[in-house]
C-alpha cells in the first residue's frame, strides 16, 4: 500500500485491499473515504469488504464514488463534509489516487488559493494544473 499526503489532514492511495485497513488505523487515520466505484475492474476489492473492516476497527468508512461520468456538485459536497466532520486524518482512495486528489482539490476551492491546491496535489505526485479554472 503507497501513501501520499497532501497535507496533515488528507492523505490519498490506489486501491487497498482488507488487509491494508488495520496499517490505516495504525497510521494515525480515522476515516477512509472510498472513491472508487465497485466493479470497474474484477480483482477489486469491494467497497463492502473495506467498510465492514474499517467499521471492526473502529474507523469512519464513507463512500463517495467517482466514476466514468465524473465529477459532479454533490461529490465535491460530500468530500468537504466528509473532510470537515472527521475527527482526525482522513485516507482517501480510488484507483490510482487521482480522483481522491481530484475531489480533495475541488472541495477546496474557495478555502485555499488555488496555487496552494495545485502545488500540495504535486507534493503528493499528482498533477491536477488542468483543474486551475475550477480552483478559484
Amino acid at each position: 500500500m503507497e501513501i501520499f499526503r497532501i497535507n496533515d489532514h488528507v492523505s490519498v492511495s490506489p486501491q487497498i485491499e482488507v488487509g491494508d485497513v488495520e496499517a490505516i488505523k495504525q497510521a494515525g487515520f480515522v476515516t477512509i473515504v472510498n472513491n472508487r466505484p465497485d466493479g470497474e475492474e474484477e480483482d477489486q476489492t469491494p467497497g463492502g469488504d473495506i467498510k465492514r473492516a474499517a467499521e471492526a476497527a473502529g474507523l469512519t468508512y464513507i463512500e463517495i464514488p467517482m466514476g466514468r461520468q465524473g465529477v459532479n456538485a454533490q461529490m465535491i459536497e460530500d468530500t468537504r463534509n466528509a473532510l470537515d466532520n472527521s475527527e482526525g486524518p482522513v485516507f482517501c482512495y480510488c484507483r490510482s489516487g487521482t480522483r481522491s486528489t481530484t475531489l480533495w482539490a475541488l472541495s477546496q476551492a474557495g478555502r485555499m488559493p488555488a496555487e496552494e491546491i495545485i502545488q500540495a496535489a504535486a507534493d503528493a505526485g499528482y498533477n491536477i494544473r488542468h483543474l486551475a479554472g475550477h480552483l478559484s
